[in-house]
């Protein structure tokens, strides 16, 4: 629903919005308290009560305990949440905090213990208030980084995570039309300065954007090309998804009882198209690695390896052994194979 940018969201606007999430049995809300949070809950509060019977709503607050303000502002969020007939929970990040990559570590404590937190509620997802706006922040910030496709297709309206659902609703909604939604309602929020903080990639990458607005490039138009090559990352999903079974369906060989892996027929692999050689070795890799998410980068090193091994092999028997995030990949009597890598010797 993209609208005027300074139109507050209407009741009506509310339920088109939310309408996806109204057979939930109970909803999580994210809400930090800042204005985008705040006008979550109280747009999902207010949606909420044109139901007889309806999703049960909990707002749940993050302290990552970086900031002093942090406990009275999940008060304040309580509070409002109290009037508007909404459960409220605190969630706190203990422990060691990193001295580097430290936004990208609260991020992911975050969504852990929202979903911890789903979990306990009986909650099958978690409502966030990414907006427009953070879209396009998010595709600058991965395309700085050299993202693919499904990098730059940035944030989906619905994924899976920690066997929850994330759903965020507001992804075609202007920051601005939540302010005016806030200021009509006359409710206030907390503001928080790391937002403006330029130590941080996102602030930095969010002062610049009215000066690409001015050749061109703004919001709207950023968040339109995640939603275009979201599109195209599905469609080449799908053909990654037809390629893998093709795979299985032309292999009658029967792995050894021992094997704990997938393996393929090397040639009709290299046949393929790269992007989706690319994905299905990536796809394997996560599948049975056991040290988290494979790097693009490094998958298409070992992409490119396959590449020469295929060439050099020309004619003969083609060897290969490479590890990357706990997936051991090898090529052996013209088959690739992915498995799990023996695990590392600890040290002392």
């Amino acid at each position: 629903m993209a609208t005027d940018d300074e139109t507050p969201i209407s009741a009506s606007d509310a339920k088109r919005l939310f309408a996806d999430w109204k057979a939930a049995p109970a909803i999580v809300l994210a809400v930090s308290g800042g204005p985008d949070s705040i006008a979550l809950m109280w747009l999902a509060a207010r949606w909420r009560r044109t139901f007889t019977r309806g999703p049960r709503l909990i707002a749940v607050t993050v302290d990552h305990g970086l900031r002093v303000e942090a406990a009275r502002e999940a008060r304040e969020v309580k509070r409002l949440a109290r009037s508007l007939d909404v459960d409220h929970r605190t969630m706190r990040w203990s422990g060691t905090k990193p001295k580097t990559g430290l936004p990208a570590a609260a991020r992911a404590a975050r969504y852990r213990l929202l979903a911890e937190a789903a979990r306990a509620q009986g909650a099958t997802h978690i409502l966030t208030a990414h907006t427009r706006d953070d879209q396009a922040e998010t595709v600058l910030m991965r395309l700085l980084r050299g993202s693919g496709l499904a990098g730059l297709a940035a944030m989906a309206r619905e994924s899976e995570r920690d066997g929850v659902r994330l759903a965020r609703p507001f992804l075609d909604v202007s920051k601005s039309q939540l302010l005016a939604t806030l200021r009509k309602a006359r409710i206030g929020f907390a503001d928080d300065p790391t937002n403006r903080d330029v130590n941080f990639t996102r602030p930095r990458l969010r002062a610049l954007l009215p000066r690409l607005a001015a050749e061109g490039g703004d919001i709207s138009s950023l968040a339109r090309l995640a939603s275009r090559l979201a599109r195209a990352n599905a469609a080449v999903e799908v053909l990654a998804d037809g390629a893998e079974r093709y795979l299985a369906l032309r292999d009658r060989q029967t792995p050894p009882p021992d094997f704990a892996g997938m393996s393929f027929d090397f040639k009709a692999f290299a046949a393929m198209p790269e992007e989706i050689r690319l994905r299905l070795l990536l796809r394997a890799i996560n599948r049975f690695g056991h040290e988290g998410p494979a790097e693009l980068g490094k998958v298409e090193a070992v992409l490119a390896a396959l590449d020469r091994t295929a060439a050099a092999g020309a004619g003969s028997r083609p060897k290969l052994k490479q590890t990357l995030a706990g997936a051991l990949v090898s090529v052996t009597g013209g088959r690739i194979c992915i498995e799990p890598a023996p695990l590392r010797r600890r040290r002392g």
